[in-house]
Formats: C-alpha cells, structure tokens, sequence
C-alpha cells in the first residue's frame, strides 16, 4: 500500500471517528447522517454564501436547525464563518456568511477528492480557504482579534477579507495566479480610507507570517 493510499485512509478514519462520533456523542445528537449532509453541503460551498434556508430546504430542516448544528461545528473548530461587512451603501450584502473549513484535510475527505491543486476545478477556493483557516491560526496565536469580514454587492464587487482593527479597515483580494488587479469601485468610493491589499503565491507568506499593520 502507498504511503499516499494510507494518509487517505487514515484522513477518511479520523474525519469519520472524529466528526460522526465524537462530536455526534457530545452533544447527543440523533441524526448523525444530517451532520454528514449538512457537511458535504458546506463542502461544496466555501468561498459562497450560505443561506440557511436553502440549507434547510435540501435537508428538510428548519433554518434554526441548520444555524444550531453549524454553531456546534463552529464550536468544535471544524468550521468557522465569515460576516458580511456593510456600512455605506445600499448594494451591499448584509445577511448570508461564508463558511470555511479549519482543516482543508476533513474538506477533502469529505467530498473524497484528493487529486494535485493544480488539477482541482476548485483550487480558488480552496487557496482562499487556506489562506483564511491560516491567517485565524496566526492571529489567534498572537492573541489579537480583529472584527473579520468580506464585503460583496448586489451587482457582483466583492473583497475576499476584511480586518478591521482600532477603526482601520484593510481588505485582502486572493488569487492562486498573479493576475492584473483593481479594487472595486465601490469599495474605493464607499471607504475611502481603508487599504487593499493582493495576496497570490508570490507574496502570500508575509500575509500567514506577519500580523500586519493596525495589530
């Protein structure tokens, strides 16, 4: 057997024991195949927004239901979510977040694809991922807690991520190429005062390695 054939099997073991038992037996919950559903769902869906009501209606669950058990997620470090920022304009987003994973290893096993980034239709959203559950890590180490947000409109302009720290606000746009950039418009013109950075393969171990300014 590989050694690459035996990381996945123990990966998909400790992903079952830890997600479909522990976590499960914890908070004695009696439905664990919702848990896996609802997982496979988010899965599916990092670096999108999350509407608890359509989560709902493909689980054939309330939308408190589905909050309660992404709560417990949260709470278990399997998930962490995303806020929308909204402050100036009316084309904002302001009610459905973004859910990724802490551990990109669980994600891959949960939807069982293990194949090389560069052959991965969602290798956007798993750097995007990546850079996020790092970037939490890092700051979480270094006891600073900013308010973490990503900000879209209506009509489609969007920034990754947002940290705002003593009222700076500073956005981070990430791409796994290194691709000519602007910021939104809207953004530029709604906060002026705030700062966007570009974050690809080519600068991105400042971005896990250092707090930043403003921390």
């Amino acid at each position: 057997m590989s050694t690459e054939t035996e990381a996945r099997i123990l990966l998909d073991d400790l992903t079952s024991k830890y997600l479909f038992k522990d976590i499960l037996a914890f908070e004695q919950l009696k439905r664990p195949e919702i848990l896996a559903q609802l997982l496979q769902l988010l899965a599916f869906q990092i670096g999108s927004e999350v509407s608890y009501h359509e989560l709902g209606k493909s689980l054939h669950l309330d939308s408190r239901t589905v909050e309660r058990y992404i709560e417990l997620l949260e709470k278990s470090f399997v998930l962490f979510r995303l806020r929308p920022f909204s402050r100036n304009l009316r084309k904002e987003i302001r009610k459905k977040n973004k859910i990724y994973f802490f551990d990109l290893g669980i994600r891959n096993s949960i939807v069982q694809q293990y194949q090389p980034i560069e052959m991965r239709p969602d290798k956007g959203a798993l750097w995007e991922n990546f850079l996020l559950a790092e970037r939490y890590k890092l700051l979480q180490a270094a006891q600073i807690r900013p308010n973490r947000y990503f900000w879209r409109t209506h009509d489609q302009q969007e920034i990754d991520y947002l940290e705002e720290v003593n009222g700076r606000l500073i956005g981070y746009e990430f791409k796994w190429k290194h691709t000519k950039r602007k910021v939104p418009p809207a953004f530029k013109k709604g906060y002026p005062q705030s700062e966007v950075r570009f974050i690809d393969r080519s600068n991105y171990r400042d971005f896990l390695d250092h707090p930043g300014p403003g921390h």
